[in-house]
């Protein structure tokens, strides 16, 4: 198949403390460009296939600053909309050992959260393209962008596309207007074709509980609860991670099929973790790389962590990792110097 992938998101202004000192410890900032679907676009431009960004930006140096950000990694931008107003910002404390990392939002009355469903022709928008990719962060952010997410998922059903979604359960943002979390996610998952979540976003939109005692069990539940949920849908992908601490985490993944069937990846070691935002979405942008190239489920799947894995050595939110080195590690896993 030819054609772009469209991406659906806001594009954030990443200000976090140098190493790992506390926020305004020191009057600096290191300043990243981020946002969850602009991640996904990213990685996927990285391993080759073209990618355009969809939504509003600042007006002003912030928002240039961060189209061309995208622009120098290969994402389209031209269908961003600029709009006088503010872009959106996060706050980022890296955690050290026992004291986690922690993120505090500056995105209310961003372009981009005051942007209406009137701002968007989804059919010409989406002219040309094969896939949209979405995350549970923009609806979050008020009615009007929820309205719009579920806009564009319907918009891109109608007209063929495939549609994936990753539920990215923001609590804080939810909680900010009192939206209606489940009724809304669930809305989206039902548009999609592939989903990014576990058992505790299934949780969430459909409301059950899934009490079996072991991690990889309860999605396999969930899983199975999300294929009857959503007619729609053909794959559930997800990573199983554990946090020894701030520095070391240890990440596996799960790859389920309606057809119920369930791949597995082992659990790889991150003893000396970088950075880890983004990690989620270098993970879905592999997941997407590999059903785009219609790879075996495992190949897939094994390329999905592999690209997450990659993400936690790069700071930023962006996997600038390539193909070649996301499939060198999945083959060889040495660590040597390369000569």
């Amino acid at each position: 198949m030819t054609g772009t992938i469209a991406c659906y998101g806001e594009l954030l202004l990443r200000l976090g403390a140098p190493g790992r000192q506390r926020l305004l410890q020191s009057p600096q900032l290191d300043v990243h460009i981020g946002g969850a679907e602009a991640n996904v676009g990213v990685s996927l431009a990285q391993l080759g296939h073209p990618v355009r960004m969809l939504g509003r930006v600042a007006d002003n140096p912030l928002g240039q600053a961060a189209l061309g950000e995208l622009r120098r990694h290969g994402v389209q931008t031209a269908s961003v909309q600029a709009v006088p107003g503010r872009m959106g910002l996060y706050f980022l404390t890296t955690g050290a050992l026992q004291r986690p990392s922690e993120v505090v939002y500056d995105r209310a009355d961003s372009v981009f959260a005051r942007g209406t469903p009137a701002d968007y022709d989804w059919p010409a928008l989406l002219d040309g393209a094969r896939w949209l990719h979405l995350s549970g962060v923009t609806p979050a952010l008020g009615p009007q962008v929820a309205e719009t997410a579920l806009d564009a998922a319907r918009a891109a059903r109608q007209a063929g596309l495939g549609v994936s979604f990753d539920g990215n359960f923001r609590p804080k943002l939810w909680e900010a207007w009192g939206g209606d979390a489940p009724g809304i996610l669930r809305q989206l998952m039902e548009q999609a074709d592939v989903l990014f979540a576990d058992h505790r976003d299934m949780a969430v939109v459909l409301g059950q509980d899934f009490a079996q005692t072991e991690g990889p069990a309860r999605n396999r539940a969930a899983a199975a609860a999300a294929f009857e949920a959503f007619p729609h849908l053909r794959y559930m992908a997800c990573t199983l991670r554990t946090t020894y601490s701030v520095d070391h985490h240890g990440l596996g993944a799960m790859l389920m099929t309606r057809d119920g069937g369930c791949v597995e990846a082992p659990t790889r070691e991150l003893p000396g973790v970088v950075d880890r935002i983004g990690g989620g979405d270098a993970f879905a942008a592999g997941i997407l790389h590999g059903l785009l190239r219609a790879l075996p489920d495992a190949e897939t799947l094994a390329f999905g962590l592999a690209a997450g894995c990659l993400k936690h050595s790069i700071e930023g939110d962006f996997n600038l990792a390539s193909e070649a080195e996301i499939r060198a590690l999945m083959v060889e896993g040495r660590l040597d110097v390369r000569r």
